[in-house]
């Protein structure tokens, strides 16, 4: 089974350019809580690295592109964030790293929950003993 769910953002517009609408329990599964962005990320740094006990998340890279890993203990795949139009969706409990972000990328996530540090897990080992 694959790690890697996408959600694919039906782009709206007309000649003036293009819109992707995302909507709470709609194009997305799920009431959003919390919205951020990563932007502006010095090359060869790599960012995430860490995994929530109670958290879904949906990533886009609105511009540029960045790889994500995902690992559930078992399985680790990684996949290019390319496009406005498709979302990545991460569960709970799933070890998240971000890299090889482009100049330009700008990379939009919306979450489940407020953020909350008591449900990040950032180490490894101790995410591995909590499947």
């Amino acid at each position: 089974m694959s790690l890697l769910e996408f959600i694919n953002f039906p782009p709206l517009g007309d000649e003036r350019g293009s819109l992707v609408a995302l909507e709470a329990d709609n194009t997305v599964p799920f009431d959003i809580k919390r919205v951020y962005y990563i932007f502006n990320t010095q090359a060869g740094v790599a960012r995430g690295f860490h995994a929530h006990h109670n958290l879904k998340q949906v990533a886009v890279c609105v511009t540029g592109k960045c790889r994500m890993v995902l690992d559930d203990g078992k399985t680790r795949e990684d996949v290019w964030l390319d496009s406005p139009t498709k979302g990545l969706l991460i569960g709970d409990l799933v070890w998240r790293e971000m890299h090889d972000f482009s100049e330009d990328c700008v990379l939009l996530v919306l979450a489940s929950e407020h953020y909350d540090e008591t449900d990040y897990i950032r180490d490894y080992e101790e995410f591995l003993r909590c499947l």
